[in-house]
């Protein structure tokens, strides 16, 4: 088993983070192996972030550790969509904040999952940085990639102290989408 999943968005909406999480739940917790990779701008807000991210029961199964035909991925941002649609094959699982992208032109045959992440994020939880964790839980809930009580313990371990609490809300939020 191989799995592909990308994801992308612009600075400042939680990408990377949304990554370490995901990596270190599957590092941790699961039998799987791993590898992360992320790339930004070097602009703090704004910037284009994107993760590779490739799971698998082999080792030697992560022989490249770039996503080339991703399994599933989340666009946060419209600018993202276009600049990385290419790297998503056809019947993947593709998940889009559609706070942000109101129209998704895919060449493809994608299996579309859309929920407005950052407004549920400013609306339900009071914040727009959470809608990485939104996502992330919308993600888990539909691709079973990682236990969920794998993501709970990872955001524990991970995420700044005073935004643990936060981050598990809005997770368990986005497992009810």
């Amino acid at each position: 088993m191989r799995k592909e999943f990308l994801a992308a968005g612009r600075g400042g909406q939680g990408i990377l983070l949304l990554g370490h999480v995901l990596g270190h739940a599957v590092a941790k917790y699961t039998k799987f192996y791993v590898t992360v990779t992320e790339s930004y701008d070097a602009e703090t807000r704004g910037g284009d972030s994107k993760i590779d991210f490739i799971i698998a029961d082999k080792p030697e199964e992560l022989d490249y550790f770039k996503v080339r035909n991703s399994d599933v991925a989340l666009f946060m941002y419209p600018e993202q969509l276009v600049k990385y649609e290419r790297l998503v094959k056809d019947n993947a699982i593709v998940f889009i904040d559609n706070y942000f992208i109101k129209e998704v032109r895919a060449n493809r045959k994608w299996l579309i999952k859309e929920a407005p992440y950052t407004q549920i994020a400013e609306e339900k939880i009071g914040t727009h940085v959470v809608a990485n964790m939104i996502a992330l839980g919308h993600i888990i809930k539909v691709t079973k990639l990682v236990p969920v009580e794998a993501i709970i313990k990872s955001i524990k371990e991970v995420v700044r102290k005073k935004w643990i609490y936060i981050d598990i809300k809005a997770f368990q939020k986005g497992l009810t989408l």
